[in-house]
């Protein structure tokens, strides 16, 4: 999932699971090797608290869902089936992960191949993780099928209608399945630790498109090649909970490469291919660097401004956000982020979220390379200083528990609140300190064996140290020291050995801003002409705290900053305005809140409108409006901030205690 290179992330992921041993590459004399880890460490680092599975007894091997979509009741009907892996030969229950879902009916398959009504229980919900439905199974049946309604408010669906989508004709409904969410739609082991493959028929109104993160039914072309309101899916590559997505719209497709091409709505594919051009590039580079793409088709969705998050790497769709496209690829960093989420995350990928780094680190470290490799250098490296400045804001003493790459049992107690900062930025730091130690040809072989070694399963950050140091550390002895690996991986804040990045170009925007800010010299339009988004970013992130109205009014004058179509920079301007008290930017603040759903680009204004009383008022006023069209995850993270400052408000104005 990406939040963007240009970060200022509220959460991380969850991921894949242990599995697929038959797809693992085997081993021989010639393959890398990982130290000894004992079952019961290796177990104890699989366990995942966020998910009320007990995959140590049983496991999904397969999951076959039968599916209605209603768009006027906001909800989908159906059926799961689930294929059972039954390890604890004594065991006579199945405890799966819900939130929020109806359950009508659940049968057993029994040896003779016929189905028996089961006894269940659904316990009451827990805030954060749902509800437990506990199945009672005395005879381990092989296939359990529950039939279920998912509710209006489900947590990983968005409905909007059609007057919420760009052609105004047709409903529109999408899943988010990361982090936990995946439970909210489909009773399952919601966990990373489990990997299952799927099957999916889908039945919606006949105007309707349907995509999922898997293969079109067998015969169907690369677009599905009809609209009929009855669509097949198969996954044949093992996926966990989190990688299940649906999409369901006005859409068409747009090729962009014989295994690459867009999903959108007609009025914006065009756009969008264009944009995303280069995928066929970034697949090829990918595949030069770390082997073989193992997915077959690279396609991707185009959502909503409402999606919640810049991109979501579901297996074969990457589902991403509309504010990407600013016409000059400056942002389709994006695609390289979610395209490396191939082999770090859907290949080889974290067992429990306090893993993330394992995700989000690698593969923003592989989407570095992958930006290097096509658009050079300068812009990778931009990217990395604007990562890192912005780890530096968002790490503090407060915060410190969540600093750590591999996090300890207790201290996640939500998933979508892991530091983004960490798992994203300090993770791909981290990276980059082994490739320059080591090497970066030499540290290339270690990242593609690391990928073919634990391919399609999950692990733990123990396993990855564990493979590092026989692989790495061992290997190339006098390059790292196993105190500097461990200092990395275990402790707080970012070590004194971290490699330093600078860019010339931000040099020369330092320059210009200085300049401003000591005379009121506007930059020389001639070079600005020429500054990228990272370059504006920059620009705005360096200013002071707050600057007199004046001074924005001169800028905004010169650059039109307030109602800007790039969210990267409204995300920067609109902050610094609120703080400044530059009130001419709140109409348009307004407009942007309401018309963007991207948490990444629009919690950094509404943090700090809340902070006085005129800025509450004018949250308030905007979040009403835009609610109908937000995502339950970013209505949450919205209604949480208010919430807390109007508490803190009512606080404040109590009389002090005698």
């Amino acid at each position: 999932m990406r939040h963007s290179i240009l970060m200022l992330s509220l959460a991380a992921v969850l991921a894949v699971t242990a599995g697929c041993k038959r797809d693992a590459a085997p081993a021989d004399a010639n393959q890398p090797t990982a130290t000894a880890t004992s079952a019961t460490a290796a177990a104890a680092h699989m366990i995942d608290e966020h998910s009320y599975a007990e995959p140590d007894k049983v496991k999904v091997k397969d999951l076959a869902l039968d599916l209605k979509v209603d768009f006027d009741r906001k909800v989908i009907d159906g059926s799961a089936t689930l294929a059972l892996d039954w390890i604890d030969q004594t065991a006579t229950q199945l405890n799966l992960d819900t939130r929020d879902l109806t359950i009508s009916k659940i049968v057993g398959e029994r040896s003779d191949g016929k189905w028996e009504d089961l006894k269940y229980a659904l316990a009451p919900a827990d805030k954060v993780l749902g509800s437990k439905l506990t199945i009672e199974t005395p005879k381990r049946n092989p296939r359990v099928r529950i039939t279920y309604t998912t509710s209006p408010g489900a947590s990983g669906l968005q409905w909007l209608t059609a007057a919420m989508t760009e052609g105004k004709k047709t409903p529109f409904m999408f899943s988010q399945s990361q982090q936990i969410h995946a439970r909210s739609w489909v009773p399952l082991q919601d966990t990373p630790s489990v990997r299952f493959t799927y099957t999916a028929h889908v039945l919606t109104p006949k105007d309707a498109m349907v995509v999922m993160s898997a293969a079109f039914e067998p015969g169907a072309d690369n677009s599905g090649n009809k609209r009929d309101g009855d669509y097949s899916f198969k996954m044949s590559n093992a996926i966990p909970s989190y990688l299940l997505a649906i999409g369901v719209g006005d859409l068409v497709f747009k090729p962009i490469s014989n295994r690459s091409g867009i999903w959108a709505e007609p009025a914006s594919v065009d756009r969008a291919a264009n944009e995303f051009s280069d995928t066929e590039k970034m697949i090829q580079t990918a595949e030069k660097l770390y082997g073989p793409y193992r997915w077959e088709r690279y396609d991707m969705l185009l959502l909503p401004p409402s999606f919640p998050y810049g991109g979501m790497e579901n297996p074969r769709m990457t589902f991403l956000t509309p504010t990407a496209i600013v016409g000059d690829k400056s942002l389709v960093s994006l695609i390289a982020h979610e395209l490396a989420h191939s082999w770090s995350g859907n290949l080889v990928t974290f067992s429990t979220a306090k893993d993330a780094w394992l995700n989000e680190g690698v593969t923003t470290y592989v989407e570095g390379r992958i930006d290097e490799e096509l658009y050079g250098k300068d812009r990778a490296d931009m990217e990395r200083v604007i990562a890192r400045n912005e780890l530096k804001q968002e790490f503090s003493e407060e915060n410190k528990a969540l600093q750590v790459l591999a996090g300890k049992p207790g201290e996640l107690k939500d998933p979508d609140d892991n530091l983004g900062s960490t798992v994203y930025a300090k993770g791909a730091w981290f990276m980059q300190f082994l490739e320059q130690r080591i090497g970066r040809a030499d540290f290339d072989a270690f990242l593609r064996g690391y990928f073919d070694h634990f391919a399609f399963q999950s692990i733990s950050s123990q396993q990855f140290a564990d493979y590092a140091k026989a692989n790495l550390l061992d290997k190339y002895p006098g390059k790292v020291t196993q105190a500097e690996f461990d200092e990395w991986l275990h402790e707080p804040g970012i070590p004194a050995t971290a490699p330093q990045v600078t860019s010339a170009r931000f040099d020369a925007v330092d320059a210009a801003r200085k300049g401003f800010l000591d005379a009121g010299t506007l930059p020389a339009a001639a070079a600005t002409k020429q500054w990228s988004t990272q370059e504006w970013v920059h620009f705005i992130e360096g200013m002071p705290e707050t600057l007199k109205p004046e001074q924005l009014a001169a800028l905004d004058a010169a650059y039109h900053f307030t109602g800007t179509p790039n969210g990267e920079i409204a995300q920067r301007w609109y902050p610094l305005a609120v703080r400044s008290g530059y009130t001419q930017a709140n109409a348009e603040i307004a407009k942007f809140l309401e018309r963007v759903g991207r948490r990444k680009l629009i919690m950094p204004t509404y943090k700090e409108l809340v902070k006085t009383p005129a800025g509450l008022a004018l949250a308030e006023e905007t979040f009403a409006k835009a609610k109908p069209g937000y995502h339950p995850i970013t209505t949450g993270s919205v209604e949480s901030t208010i919430a807390d400052a109007k508490a803190a408000e009512a606080k404040a104005a109590q009389p002090a205690s005698k």
